[in-house]
């Protein structure tokens, strides 16, 4: 018997109405936001991934689906939303038509990683891409828009924030930093001595717990910081502040990904075991930039589908359209007729196979149906049929024709 590939899963059932479920109302909340549906390919040349995400990444380094096509390009199916959305911005030449640009965008990304709860090699990821502003406020609706997705699904959470700085402040504290990891060198792990050579703040992602613990007494970044990423950061804060939203700050938070700058966050939750974070993003002002197009201020946010499934707290579902089914074989043709005709404006489910009565009514609960009806050789004869409310259990008796 052939099985899927392993960390690539189907979704059906429960699962596919959680998983509808987040999409549609993440995808609300956004629209509310003034955002509009991108939607960006599966498979993008290795090149963008590699100057986008950075070869210092584990995604890049570890974790990419990387191949020759049959045309000789080297390819990769994409690991994250982000840098494909950016390709597409500079593409359609929206860097040189100037203004503000907001995207939202949903689908399957793939990273060749060890399988495990929330985490597949084929995921799915919500994500949202903000171009043209520089405004700090952006940054916040940013967060604010993740918090209303995550209250809409009824999913609590954890806000972490910190400041990654820019160009002005970044040199100076890497080489700090790159002193201080060094002092460390034999008991570090190989990757973080990678890292120091392509880019030293990475090692504070380091999951290692005996770098972990090495790090607690690095340099922060968020006390190196300048005048103008300081005042960001402490408007950032008095913005959520204005507006109830709880965060926490923390000095270690670079994220996974070398695009980012100033603003990062994350939204954890203490519900999932050690896979904590649920959402995450941040600004990434020189990635534009760095893909050939015209320097643009942008910042976004991306959220792990799966990791969230479980925590989805589903509205209780009323009961909708109509069930009809056959008592026998004679009644099937009619039934088609019907619901071909009904479906123009009702959700119709119906069941060719002749059935009793009790069997036809589990079959309705099942759909969540709200209507009944059963045709069969009498209702053929009279031209008449039975509709049951099985909301409040009540009948009624209308023609063929009325209905």
């Amino acid at each position: 018997m052939i099985k899927s590939l392993r960390g690539m899963n189907d979704i059906l059932s429960e699962d596919y109405k959680r998983f509808t479920y987040f999409i549609n109302t993440a995808s609300d909340v956004a629209q509310k936001y003034g955002f509009h549906f991108i939607q960006t390919p599966l498979l993008e040349e290795t090149a963008l991934f590699k100057r986008s995400v950075g070869a210092s990444s584990d995604i890049v380094g570890k974790e990419m689906y990387q191949f020759i096509d049959k045309g000789e390009n080297d390819v990769s199916l994409r690991p994250e939303g982000t840098a494909g959305v950016v390709r597409a911005f500079i593409q359609k030449k929206l860097d040189k038509a100037g203004g503000i640009h907001r995207f939202f965008y949903h689908g399957s990304m793939f990273r060749y990683e060890r399988p495990q709860k929330g985490r597949l090699r084929q995921f799915h990821q919500f994500g949202v891409e903000s171009f043209g502003v520089e405004s700090i406020y952006e940054d916040a609706n940013m967060i604010m828009m993740v918090c209303d997705i995550l209250l809409a699904c009824g999913i609590g959470y954890r806000l972490q924030l910190n400041s990654l700085g820019d160009a002005k402040c970044m040199p100076a504290y890497h080489d700090n930093l790159v002193k201080y990891v060094t002092k460390f060198k034999d008991e570090v792990c190989k990757d973080c001595i990678r890292r120091l050579d392509t880019n030293p703040i990475r090692v504070l992602d380091c999951k290692n717990k005996i770098c972990q613990r090495i790090y607690k007494d690095a340099p922060k970044l968020i006390n190196n910081l300048c005048q103008s990423c300081e005042d960001d950061f402490s408007k950032l804060k008095n913005i959520l502040d204005s507006n109830n939203i709880d965060y926490e700050i923390d000095t270690n938070l670079v994220r996974g990904l070398d695009y980012y700058s100033k603003t990062a966050f994350e939204f954890v939750s203490d519900n999932i075991g050690s896979q904590s974070a649920i959402a995450g993003g941040g600004r990434y002002d020189k990635l534009v930039e760095f893909l050939d197009g015209r320097p643009t201020p942008a910042v976004g946010f991306a959220m792990g589908i799966e990791r969230l499934m479980e925590l989805i707290v589903m509205p209780e579902s009323p009961k909708n359209g109509y069930y009809i089914g056959a008592m026998d074989e004679n009644a099937v043709d009619l039934i088609v007729q019907l619901s071909h005709k009904k479906r123009k404006t009702h959700k119709v489910s119906i069941d060719y196979k002749a059935k009793n009565f009790k069997n036809h009514i589990k079959a309705a609960e099942k759909v969540n149906a709200k209507y009944f009806i059963i045709i069969g050789s009498n209702e053929i004869q009279s031209a008449t049929m039975v509709i049951r409310n099985l909301k409040d259990n009540t009948e009624k008796t209308v023609t063929l024709k009325e209905f």
